[in-house]
């Protein structure tokens, strides 16, 4: 059971291994969404992520015996590095199936704590039965990610610390993928002020959690679409599952196309990398229907490779209307070119790739269609652009963002 004694245990003995992630008042997410919202930055953590609080807090409670075994676990990167982080301090050999889909970055990190990787199955759950196979097989101590009281009271040690920041805290949303954090953080909070709303959010591909509280049992997705990978899961855990269904307030669902969106906004305006699974949080606020309440947005990892950065940036700044791309198509004749780039310019679009193609057509009149792809202010200075391109004589097609990259 996880109780008040447990919790507090759990605290005292996660404070040998953990980085004390302070709140973070947002100005930007406050102005924007009329409450008081605080980030609890738990991507800053070691490991980069809140997962080796219960990991640690787990391997702590285990025998010699037990330990001496090794230590195996299945998990898409954060838990994977908790375990791997928490079994070098205690010397423990630690194995850890990873979905084949997992960013190389996770598996590196994992590695270089001295655990043992392997890649098995396209989702979180097929590595997870290859895991407990391995475990049976070898007799290895299973550390499971989310499903087990005692790796969620470790977890739930992130509410103690943001009541003893914020005391007063009205609303705390936490990230669900198989359900631990939200467990743990939510049966603490209803401890420490049953007043406090407790609210899980999860992507919309993967709503696990969601679809078993409408079921009033644990049902099993049939598959999962999200680019949360942190929280693709098809099956939430039974031995947590009462505890959510106790004192969790309210589940939100989040489209992906939310989420890259938010990452430009911790970016911007915290110069903070999230990665997308943690960013479920912040996405929530806009679908809260309330103003002038203290709200904690937990940020559960920032464990992201270069490349997926790079797409969510690119695909977050054509959501927002901060690039786009059009063409047209121009008489071949010299200062086509240049007439367009005036107009560009004079509307204060700055061009950033250009392609001149003379063989679209044998017609000397519409021979050249020029495609440019340029940086705006937002959507409204692109509908700018494209008049101005409009009342020049122009005909532009603004291209779809498959075409763009």
């Amino acid at each position: 059971m996880m109780t008040l004694d447990k919790f507090e245990e759990a605290t005292e003995a996660v404070k040998k291994v953990i980085l004390r992630t302070e709140l973070v008042y947002s100005d930007y997410f406050s102005d924007s969404t009329g409450n008081k919202v605080y980030l609890k930055p738990e991507n800053m953590q070691f490991t980069g992520a809140y997962k080796v609080r219960g990991a640690y807090y787990k391997i702590s409670t285990l025998t010699q015996e037990e330990r001496d075994r090794g230590l195996i676990t299945a998990s898409a990167g954060n838990h994977a590095q908790g375990v791997a982080y928490a079994a070098k301090l205690y010397n423990a050999k630690a194995i850890i199936v990873m979905p084949s889909t997992t960013p190389l970055i996770k598996v590196n990190r994992t590695k270089s704590y001295g655990a043992e990787v392997i890649l098995y199955g396209n989702v979180y759950d097929e590595a997870c039965q290859h895991a407990l196979k391995l475990a049976e097989e070898k007799g290895y101590t299973f550390i499971h990610p989310f499903n087990d009281e005692v790796v969620s009271t470790g977890q739930g040690t992130i509410a103690m610390e943001i009541f003893k920041d914020l005391p007063t805290v009205d609303i705390i949303l936490a990230p669900i993928g198989g359900g631990g954090l939200l467990a743990g953080v939510a049966t603490l909070a209803k401890m420490l002020n049953p007043n406090v709303k407790v609210i899980g959010v999860e992507p919309a591909g993967a709503a696990c959690m969601k679809a078993s509280l409408k079921a009033g049992q644990v049902v099993t997705l049939p598959s999962v679409d999200t680019i949360a990978d942190g929280t693709a899961v098809k099956t939430p855990g039974d031995i947590i599952f009462p505890y959510v269904q106790k004192y969790v307030d309210d589940i939100i669902t989040i489209e992906d196309k939310e989420l890259i969106v938010n990452f430009l906004d911790m970016i911007e305006n915290h110069k903070m990398v999230v990665e997308n699974s943690g960013l479920l949080t912040v996405a929530a606020l806009k679908h809260l229907k309330c103003k002038n309440k203290k709200i904690v947005s937990i940020l559960s990892g920032g464990n992201m490779d270069i490349i997926t950065v790079s797409s969510i940036v690119q695909h977050g700044l054509i959501e927002r209307g901060r690039v786009f791309t059009v063409s047209v198509l121009l008489p071949d004749r010299p200062g086509e070119l240049v007439n367009v780039a005036s107009i560009i310019a004079k509307a204060q679009g700055n061009v950033i790739r250009l392609d001149h193609n003379q063989f679209v057509s044998i017609n000397r009149n519409s021979a050249v269609e020029l495609t440019i792809t340029m940086e705006t202010f937002g959507h409204e200075h692109k509908k700018q652009i494209v008049q101005a391109l409009i009342e020049n004589g122009y005909t532009p097609k603004i291209l779809t963002p498959s075409k763009v990259y």
